[in-house]
This record gives structure tokens, sequence and C-alpha cells, in this order.
């Protein structure tokens, strides 16, 4: 397998990290990310301009990528950045819409704003456990229920939504205008709501849709599996440099050799997180997509974990500290194993996977 970025998505990665990188500091991203809206309208726009949501779709869906290396590609930016904006539910959204042949222009171009509702409090991973039903109205359908920590919810123009029609799972669409969004920050950055459903009307997409449902998750795992990758690289950089700098007894600590080797392990976790993502991104269109996926949940989970209090310890209390950028990365890295599923989640999959 060939590693290296093809032509156009090393420029669309080197266009992106130029531009985030100067347009998107954290201390930008911190003003925007931690009260409502949690989204800056402008970077949205100048994100898309740039192309990224063209990434996220196939050649014949108006898009130029689609597949798990495009969908990296662009989240690793985002997470070197901890660039806040709704593309998780971009992906996820650009994945069933494709699926379904539906048009998607407007989600390319940055114009409508989706987000996928699909956990509920009850059954936060696992679409078979929903309680959110489906019932025919006429000609059209509508939604009772309520569905949780929908990311990308609070700026949403649309919802695509999991409910359950005749004892299977289905997918709908709700205008955002018709059902009631309790917008909220997250603790580590970005935006997520609830979303509200009692008898609100709603578009059916597609009946029995479990297969694309896994799809939409095993792409958005993908995603957020590579923005934890370029958020380990920046805290493992950041680490370095600050050991190369601070000085006790009159030499910098990075001569010390217990840190040496400390920083050495961090650095390999990080390899071995990119390798599994890699193959995840790789496997995204094949038959063991999901396999694949909950393997590369699990262990990007605990290599976050393991980065974010490695680098806290190695800095001190300097890395707690709201100014310092580390307690930033730290919350974000420890709270990505939350999202599609936690480490234990992922674990039980791959073994009742391997069980079968």
């Amino acid at each position: 397998m060939d590693f290296n970025l093809t032509e156009d998505r090393r420029m669309l990665s080197d266009s992106l990290n130029r531009y985030l990188g100067d347009k998107y500091p954290v201390e930008h991203r911190n003003k925007v990310a931690y009260d409502l809206p949690c989204h800056d309208p402008e970077k949205w726009d100048e994100i898309a301009e740039l192309g990224a949501l063209f990434a996220l779709a196939p050649e014949d869906a108006g898009g130029f990528g689609g597949t798990g290396f495009d969908i990296s590609v662009v989240f690793e930016a985002l997470g070197r950045a901890l660039c806040p904006e709704p593309l998780l539910g971009a992906v996820m959204a650009a994945r069933i819409l494709t699926k379904l042949g539906a048009d998607q222009e407007s989600l390319l171009t940055g114009a409508t704003k989706y987000a996928v509702a699909l956990a509920e409090v009850d059954a936060p991973y696992d679409p078979a456990g929903m309680d959110c039903e489906a019932k025919a109205s006429g000609d059209s359908h509508v939604l009772s229920g309520r569905k949780t920590s929908v990311y990308g919810g609070q700026v949403a123009d649309v919802f695509i939504v999991a409910a359950m029609l005749d004892g299977k799972p289905a997918l709908f669409e709700v205008q955002a205008g018709d059902a009631q969004v309790v917008g909220y920050p997250m603790m580590d950055g970005g935006g997520a709501a609830e979303l509200l459903l009692d008898g609100t009307k709603a578009t059916l997409l597609a009946e029995d849709a479990g297969a694309i449902i896994q799809d939409a998750v095993n792409a958005g795992i993908v995603a957020l599996c590579a923005e934890a990758v370029g958020a380990m690289d920046v805290t493992h950089a950041i680490t370095v440099d600050y050991l190369k700098q601070r000085k006790q007894f009159g030499v910098p600590i990075a001569k010390f050799q217990v840190l040496q080797h400390r920083a050495v392990d961090m650095l390999t976790e990080i390899e071995q997180a990119r390798s599994i993502t890699i193959k995840a991104a790789s496997e995204l269109d094949g038959p063991d997509a999901a396999r694949f996926a909950s393997m590369a949940k699990n262990m990007i989970g605990r290599a976050a974990r393991l980065i974010a209090e490695e680098a806290i310890q190695m800095h001190g209390g300097i890395a707690m500290t709201w100014e310092y950028p580390i307690s930033h990365y730290a919350k974000r890295l420890v709270m990505l194993d939350a999202q599609l599923g936690d480490t234990d989640y992922h674990l039980s999959r791959i073994m009742a996977d391997l069980a079968a």
C-alpha cells in the first residue's frame, strides 16, 4: 500500500493547514469554541471555499473525494488546529446522501449545515436500541422522541434523524425549524444539541437503513481518528519544544533520560494510532469496514488519553492553565473517546465480531 498522499490530497492538506494556522489560531478557536454558537460563520464559508466539504463526497455526488483517505486529510488538519466547526455532521450526512443518490450541492458548498441525529439517552451508540419512533401521517411521517448529543446540531439547518419504523431503523430528514433544538457547548469545545421531537413532520429518506447508518458511523469514526492523530501530533510537538526550553539545575529538562524515553513512548503511540487510522480509512468502503473502524476507535481512545496525560505531567502546572494550548488539546483528546462509541464499546464489538 502506498501511504503517500496523492497530489490533490497533498494540496488540500497544505491549503487547510496553512489556512487554519493563519486564520484559526488557538486564541481565536478558544473564543469561538466554548460559547454558543461554537461556530464562526465567516470561517465556515472560507473552509468550504477551500474545498474541504467537496472532499467528503465522490465525483458522482458532486464532490471530488469521498474516500477514507480524503476524509482523513480534512480531519487531521482540523485536529491540528482544534477547529470546532461542525464538519463531523457534514461527513456523516454526505455518506448517507451519497448512498441514497440524493442531491447534496448545498451541503458541499456549505450553504446548508447538516447534523446526523443517531444517539439517544438509553441508546448512545447502538441504533438497534432506539426509542424514537416514526409514524405515517398521510403522505409523510411524524417523529416522536429525543435525540441526544447531536454534534453540530446547535447550528444545523437540516437534521438526518434515525428512528424506528415498523420495527426497523429508518432515516428521515427534519428541518431545524420544525423541531425543538436545544444547543449547548461541549466541555472540550465545539457544540452539540438535544433534538426534541413531538409529532414532528419528517421526510422519509430510507427504510430498513441499518447498513446506511453503520456506513455513516464508520466514516465518522475515521474522521474522529484522523482528528485525534492531528491533535496528538501537535501535542507531542509542543511537549518536546517545552522540554527543550524548560531548565532545571541549569540544563534543559530534555536532557533527562527518563523524559526522553517518555517522549519517545508518546511518539510510538502516535505512529501506531496513525497506522490503524490509515487501515480503517483504507477499509472504509470494504466489507470489514465496521470491524476496522472499531479497532481504530479503541486504539485511538487509549492512545489519545495517554498522550494527553503524559503531556500534562511533563509540562507540570502550566499545562492546566487556560492560556496554554496543551490544556485544550488534552481536553479534546480525552473527550474524543466519548464520540461515536468509547473504547469499551468498540472492544465489545470487536470481541463479538471475532466470536461470530
